[in-house]
Parts: structure tokens; sequence; C-alpha cells
């Protein structure tokens, strides 16, 4: 059997003029970082796809919000990689208009564990 192909995010084009793949690792950390950064109703097919944190992120910073932040996206890792993904922890702040999202996780396949950080600037 072979292995899988993982197109790299954000889609690009190799040295040699074809599609860029990349490591499972890898295509995992980058379906993490769609997910996290897509918002509900951005995709055509999967209307429901995204964790919707973007759309918080302007609310005045608490730990409230840190709270809601941290729980929201909990439950799209859950829903969305859980065949992927052990999430083991995960950290959410906002300050000011930056997002930081910093997770360990392990891949399920290999039980590999896993550290990456996100962050945006809104």
């Amino acid at each position: 059997m072979t292995e899988p192909v993982h197109f790299n995010f954000p889609f690009q084009f190799d040295s040699r003029g074809r599609t860029a793949s990349t490591s499972e690792a890898d295509h995992i950390r980058d379906l993490i970082e769609q997910l996290i950064f897509t918002s509900p109703g951005e995709r055509v097919n999967r209307p429901d796809f995204g964790s919707g944190i973007l759309q918080l992120i302007f609310a005045p910073n608490s730990p409230e919000l840190a709270a809601t932040l941290q729980f929201t996206l909990q439950a799209a890792v859950q829903r969305w990689l859980s065949d992927l993904i052990e999430l083991r922890d995960l950290n959410v702040s906002a300050v000011d208009s930056t997002l930081s999202i910093d997770m360990k996780y392990a891949i399920r396949r290999t039980n590999e564990e896993q550290t990456a950080t996100f962050t945006r600037t809104v």
C-alpha cells in the first residue's frame, strides 16, 4: 500500500513545477491552522467547518473571553480533527488585536507528540 500524498498549504508549486507536497505531520499542522482561522460559512460544501474564533477576538479582553476561545477551539478540534489527533494541551490568549494559540497534540496514527503555535493579528 502506498503512502497518501499530502498537499502543502497554502497551495503552491515545488521546484519541478508540480503541486508541492509535505509530510504527514506538516499536513496535520496545516489542517489545524485551516480549522482555527476559518470562520463557519466560508466553505461552500462544509458551511459549519471552522472554529469561529476570529469572530470573538474583538470582544473586550477578559478571562471569560480567553475561556470562551479555548472552549470553542477545543470543540472544533474534537469535531473536525479527532480522528487524526489527540489534543493534549491548549492555551489561548488574546492581547490587543493579536490571537495566540499554543497546542500540544499527538498524531493518532504514529502517537508522535507535536507542539505548534498559531498567531494572527487582526
